[in-house]
């Protein structure tokens, strides 16, 4: 009998698992469903990402339930809410694969509501840019599976290890890192923007290249400009979800709603970058100053 593997959300991070995972596996029936399917707009896209992919279009989550395997791959803001709508249509043998940026506290909200069904849950944290290597990302996993499944994912190419056996392990580790890296982006572009509006570009700039050479500064800053423009909003809820994780720790999750803020801006910019390091300063300049 084929496997059947099904994602809850067919967004960039699921096409990028599916398109590296498809070719390692011979017998394989892939399914999705997406909120798109159901937007008049943007139904023709998302149906055919899915049907150039070779991959049955859904009518709704319960024509998942019954796959091996389910990753459920939506944005923060969803993630429970798209737990919900799978979970009375889930039974024994199924897996529920989180790889959402959220909170360990969500995603213990979410083992249990799906543990209830007698179907299981495993935490997957995606710890870098799912291009190029699509499943083989470095993850990490975490819940009572995850020793189980440890290998049988390794053989088929995915980069795991294990983080714990408790969920909220692995994105623990996901939500303090990114806290650095997208604080990071946030501070370089804010940074650069503010040197641009002040008339002190070069000199900021220089100053910075010397003081930390480490970053490579003829690429780093472009690449900062470039993920905050393109993936702030995703990148904005998952600082959402830091700052979440930071509060329940007692620490300052307010610093990680500020990076959100900051991301997006830069994505409600609207900016291309088009390669040119000062020109796209100057045009996310202008529209951050138009938007407010």
């Amino acid at each position: 009998m084929a496997m059947r593997i099904a994602f809850l959300g067919f967004g960039e991070a699921a096409r990028a698992f599916h398109d590296s995972l498809a070719p390692k596996l011979d017998d394989v029936e892939f399914r999705a469903y997406d909120l798109l399917l159901n937007d008049a707009e943007k139904a023709g896209e998302m149906q055919a990402a899915m049907t150039s992919r070779g991959v049955q279009a859904e009518a709704s989550p319960a024509g998942l339930a019954d796959a091996d395997w389910i990753f459920s791959a939506v944005t923060a803001d969803q993630s429970l809410i798209a737990a919900q709508s799978i979970a009375p249509h889930l039974g024994q043998g199924a897996l529920l694969i989180d790889i959402n940026s959220v909170s360990p506290g969500r995603k213990r909200e979410t083992a249990a509501l799906v543990n209830e069904t007698g179907a299981d849950y495993l935490d997957m944290a995606v710890m870098a840019p799912v291009h190029p290597k699509g499943h083989a990302t470095p993850v990490l996993i975490a819940g009572r599976s995850a020793a189980e499944l440890l290998e049988r994912f390794r053989g088929l190419g995915f980069s795991a290890d294990i983080a714990g056996e408790a969920v909220g392990s692995a994105t623990a580790i996901k939500m303090v890192r990114s806290v650095f890296v997208k604080g990071l982006e946030a501070i370089t572009v804010e940074a650069l923007l503010a040197a641009e509006a002040s008339g002190c570009f070069e000199e900021i700039l220089a100053s910075l290249s010397q003081s930390f050479p480490g970053l490579d500064w003829s690429k780093f800053p472009d690449y900062q400009f470039e993920r905050t423009t393109r993936h702030g909003r995703r990148r904005a809820a998952e600082m959402r979800e830091s700052g979440v994780t930071l509060d329940a720790l007692g620490l300052n999750g307010g610093l990680a709603r500020e990076i959100a803020a900051v991301q997006d801006e830069m994505a409600a910019s609207g900016v291309k970058p088009a390669g040119d390091l000062r020109e796209t300063v100057a045009r996310v300049l202008s529209a951050r100053r138009q938007g407010k």
